[in-house]
């Protein structure tokens, strides 16, 4: 099997890790706090490193990770439905990695997928669990149908959020040097951590998270990669600045601001590694 035919088909298991990272963050965000959420989102971030280990092996092999998020489960409703879809997308998940081992002879490449396998049977016994669990304890779905102006920011926020985890990820993993890959990944995980702080806030609140993004940057040139991540950080950053003076609840108005330097702050490690670059 060559090399680029390895790469899809492990960009096949990437689409499918990117779906259940957001299918999971979802219904854990929906639930609100507690125990179950908690242990959803932890299965979450290992879906993420998942992603992480599929995408740098695509790389290796001379390919391009695939961005494109698979095909969720996302019905049902009640909060037992959904883990029964979580189940489900763990068979699915659960049979492409073995008919991926089975089709791969690299060595390395199966020992990955193996590995990966062995989280997804564990994550397939938890939501398994989950099904009987949140039924005995009466979980129920905490978003509701508030569309106000504050729900619209905060929705717009969880767009932004989820568009740069995606294109810093993908900027990573092209870079040219461990510095701006590892500055890239950590910005990342900030900005997924903004991600969950405003879905939780918009939950709370009465809303429910759109989780969606816009187009991402596919520059192939680093510069070019780093000149338009300084751009959209710029631009949020004046966003959060406008919609903290707007909002009247200084819990959030705190929140926005804290968000928004911590955007300003990208902009800074962004330039710095371009400069860095340019010499």
């Amino acid at each position: 099997m060559k090399n680029s035919e390895i790469a899809g088909l492990l960009n096949k298991d990437i689409e499918g890790e990117h779906a259940a990272i957001i299918q999971y963050l979802m219904h854990g965000y929906a639930m609100g706090e507690g125990e179950i959420a908690c242990e959803i989102e932890a299965i979450a971030r290992e879906e993420m490193r998942h992603l992480d280990w599929l995408a740098e092996k695509v790389v290796e092999l001379g390919g391009k990770p695939s961005f494109t998020r698979g095909e969720m489960r996302t019905g049902g409703k009640t909060v037992a439905q959904w883990m029964k879809n979580d189940v489900l997308a763990e068979e699915d998940a659960i049979k492409m990695y073995r008919d991926h081992i089975k089709l791969i002879k690299d060595i390395k490449i199966k020992r990955l997928l193996e590995r990966i396998l062995s989280d997804e049977l564990s994550h397939h016994g938890d939501f398994a669990h989950f099904v009987t669990k949140v039924a005995k304890e009466g979980l129920k779905d905490l978003r509701g149908g508030k569309k106000d102006k504050v729900a619209g920011i905060l929705n717009w926020g969880i767009e932004h959020e989820y568009t740069v985890v995606i294109q810093y990820l993908l900027h990573s993993y092209l870079a040219p040097n461990e510095e701006m890959k590892q500055e890239m990944q950590d910005q990342a995980i900030n900005e997924m951590q903004h991600l969950g702080w405003l879905a939780e806030e918009l939950v709370g609140g009465g809303g429910s998270p759109r989780i969606e993004h816009t187009g991402i940057d596919k520059s192939k040139k680093p510069v070019d990669m780093l000149k338009a991540d300084i751009k959209i950080e710029k631009e949020v950053a004046a966003e959060y600045d406008r919609a903290a003076r707007i909002v009247k609840d200084p819990k959030l108005k705190k929140l926005l601001n804290r968000i928004r330097d911590h955007e300003l702050y990208h902009v800074k490690i962004f330039s710095d590694i371009k400069k860095d670059l340019e010499k």
